[in-house]
């Protein structure tokens, strides 16, 4: 049955004639989540106490099918609980909220249209007119104001330095770039400006003497792609700060993972490296109440990415560094210390899930705040023992919380209505034997109105990263609700490669592309398979990004274990994506080096193992989707394995996405992608006696406004 999905009346910007996106008015046939309810859901983003800790800022963003966009507004509740209030209705979205004045007024991100570019704006807290007061020529990113309130840090793009404006002289509709180093492109841009911090006097009218505090040096500031305000923080009394850079470029940049964090003083304006020294990732610096200490979070390996994060504190006196995690094997995130200075409040991944965790800065005592079968994010802290944060589950997308002693309080719930419309699939935790003698943590997904005495199609679901969580995550794409939904068992596994199982474990795969984690793919899928309500020829393997390797390496050595394949922005060749990849130091180090090291045993096993050289034992059929702004893993590696499947006689599809990078942003793109997704697998998975009612996700939806 086709599900009409309905709009709120848009209301008119205040200050402008555009049409402001507001909740949508969803209506659930027969309970089932479809992909217009998915991406109708409310997104709530950042939580932001007020200095008083009474009430909480937040963003909630929407998104509008019909206009294929979406829009964050800011709302404040009451941190012991209440009525949400709205305090923007703007048709740009709202970001990067930070209390000023002692919490008489927020300041913010928000697109204007007159420097066509995002800008600081300051509003009473209480709502109203929302004033701009920075007009910065190339906008700004993120920003970050000083305790004091006088002075403010922030991020603006700069020209790269990479231009020589001779070879361009009289040619001003020449499309060409001259290109002499590594890292021309990063994420789903070509670099031609990075960014780069400025100080500047500021008030709640204007900011003033702005001052570029990396002027003349080649490097970024925030890091792309995802660098934000949490590289800046400033010394309680105002004076410094320290930001995260990686000062390196081209194939320095390209091959290295080595961020530092620095000091830089306003009065001498002088900047001095805090992290010299330590060769891999040093990022998220957060100042002790007084001052006196620097947490940060820091990687030790040179290239991995995905080492462990270990909790740094530095003495700013003494510049003694003390590893408060050393004897825990576990990833900090989300690093906020408590006011007294004498505990650090954090959450991370530890077996599947993501508790909120405190330790003692002293003797490294670490205590559980907060758990349960669920993830806990962006922790706020207000005191040893309360703290903000967010919470998800694989049945709920994000609300703001109070964790305070061992009670956890909602204190939002804008998908409440209609979640409880849904029939969610039920989620369970299961322990699954390896084949080298372990037990893998699972999460297995029962269909919504499951009926054991029936059998269901299933999926195994491979995770990216590689070293990503498999946690109780929300993804607004790869969501376990819509594939309940839709008919499907689906089972999650923590294989080999992912954090929350120790070092150990989650290094494992580094080199071993092909090995030990497909044996735990193996096992996780002929656990499903014998499941008496699982009908074990129509099972299929699902992924993206190093997902979709495992997918493709999957299609050649499954021994018949899956009847269809589905495989986004993965890898496929290897070698090529040696060569193709812009971060050059994920594929040294996890593939061993270049291909062409004949003496390199771990390379030469990596690149044997390529999902490319088994194309000849690919028997089931695959749907390839990838995105033409993904530099991360090139559209071609799809394209080359849609090829290779239709040259070998396969039933083959591909969905190609001209506008999209790594994922599946724009809202008609995620719709059409979910409705591609779901018709392919019932067609291989789904008998026609069998296959569930699925016509929401073929047939194009059917707008009305009340």
């Amino acid at each position: 049955m086709l599900i009409p999905l309905a709009f709120a009346a848009c209301e008119k910007d205040k200050e402008s004639d555009e049409k402001v996106i507001e909740k949508p008015d969803l209506t659930i046939v027969d309970g089932k989540m479809t992909p217009e309810i998915l991406e109708g859901l409310g997104r709530i983003g950042e939580a932001v106490p007020s200095p008083d800790g009474k009430t909480i800022a937040f963003t909630l963003s929407y998104s509008d099918i019909k206009e294929n966009k979406s829009n964050a507004e800011i709302y404040v509740v009451p941190a012991e609980g209440g009525e949400i209030k709205r305090l923007t209705t703007s048709a740009p979205s709202e970001g990067n909220i930070q209390w000023i004045e002692g919490g008489k007024k927020l300041a913010f991100l928000k697109y204007d249209k007159k420097s066509e570019a995002a800008q600081i704006f300051v509003m009473d807290a209480d709502g109203g007119k929302a004033k701009r007061v920075t007009d910065v020529e190339n906008g700004i990113e993120c920003f970050v104001i000083s305790p004091d309130g006088k002075k403010v840090v922030y991020s603006s793009p700069i020209d790269a330095f990479n231009k020589d404006e001779s070879l361009f002289e009289g040619l001003p509709k020449t499309s060409g770039r001259v290109v002499d180093d590594l890292m021309y492109k990063h994420w789903d841009e070509w670099v031609t400006k990075i960014p780069h911090p400025f100080v500047a006097d500021f008030n709640d009218d204007e900011i003033e003497n702005a001052i570029d505090i990396m002027e003349g040096e080649p490097f970024e500031c925030p890091m792309r792609p995802f660098g934000a305000a949490e590289s800046f923080s400033w010394a309680p009394d105002s004076k410094s700060l320290v930001y995260v850079s990686r000062k390196l470029k081209g194939k320095d940049y390209a091959f290295s993972t080595d961020s530092n964090i620095y000091l830089y003083d306003l009065e001498k304006k002088t900047t001095k490296t805090l992290t010299e020294d330590m060769p891999g990732y040093d990022t998220d610096p957060v100042f002790s109440p007084d001052g006196s200490k620097l947490a940060f979070l820091s990687m030790a390996t040179a290239k991995f990415e995905s080492d462990k994060k270990r909790l740094m504190v530095l003495d700013m006196k003494s510049g003694m560094m003390k590893d408060l995690t050393e004897n825990w094997d576990y990833w900090p995130e989300n690093i906020s210390w408590a006011p007294d200075g004498k505990s650090i409040l954090f959450n991370g991944y530890c077996q599947g899930v993501s508790p909120v965790f405190r330790i003692n800065t002293s003797d490294c005592r670490i205590d559980t705040l907060a758990t349960g079968m669920c993830d806990f994010t962006g922790v706020k802290a207000l005191s040893e023992s309360k703290a903000v944060v967010l919470r998800h589950s694989m049945q709920s997308p994000n609300e703001i919380c109070m964790v305070e002693g061992n009670q956890v309080k909602e204190l939002t719930s804008v998908n409440k209505e209609v979640l409880s419309q849904l029939k969610l699939g039920e989620v369970k935790k299961v322990m699954v034997p390896t084949t080298d003698g372990k037990e893998m943590l699972c999460w297995e997904i029962l269909p919504s109105d499951f009926d054991p005495n029936k059998k269901y199609p299933a999926l195994l679901y491979c995770q990216g990263g590689p070293q990503q969580a498999v946690s109780q995550f929300w993804s607004n794409r790869w969501n376990f609700m819509i594939m309940a939904a839709n008919g499907y068992v689906v089972i999650a596994p923590n294989r080999r490669g992912l954090p929350g199982f120790g070092t150990e474990w989650n290094r494992q795969i580094s080199g071993d592309y092909g090995g030990q984690n497909m044996q735990d793919y193996f096992s996780a899928t002929d656990y499903i398979k014998s499941r008496p309500y699982v009908n074990a020829d129509k099972v299929g393997a699902i992924g993206a990004s190093y997902g979709g390797f495992s997918v493709y390496w999957l299609a050649g050595h499954n021994d018949g274990r899956f009847a269809a394949l589905i495989a986004h922005a993965g890898i496929f060749n290897l070698e090529a994506q040696y060569l193709e990849t812009e971060e050059m130091w994920f594929a040294d180090f996890d593939l061993g080096g270049p291909w062409w090291e004949e003496g390199n045993a771990v390379a030469q096993k990596t690149y044997a193992n390529s999902p490319h050289r088994f194309v000849n034992k690919w028997t089931a059929p695959i749907l390839v989707t990838v995105g033409e702004l993904d530099y991360r893993i090139l559209a071609s590696q799809g394209m080359m394995a849609f090829n290779a499947a239709k040259m070998h006689g396969l039933e083959a599809e591909m969905l190609v996405f001209p506008d999209e990078n790594h994922w599946v942003l724009k809202p008609q793109n995620a719709i059409l992608w979910q409705r591609v997704f779901f018709r392919f697998l019932d067609k291989y998975l789904k008998d026609g006696a069998n296959a569930s009612s699925n016509e929401a996700a073929v047939e194009p939806a059917k707008d009305s406004a009340k």
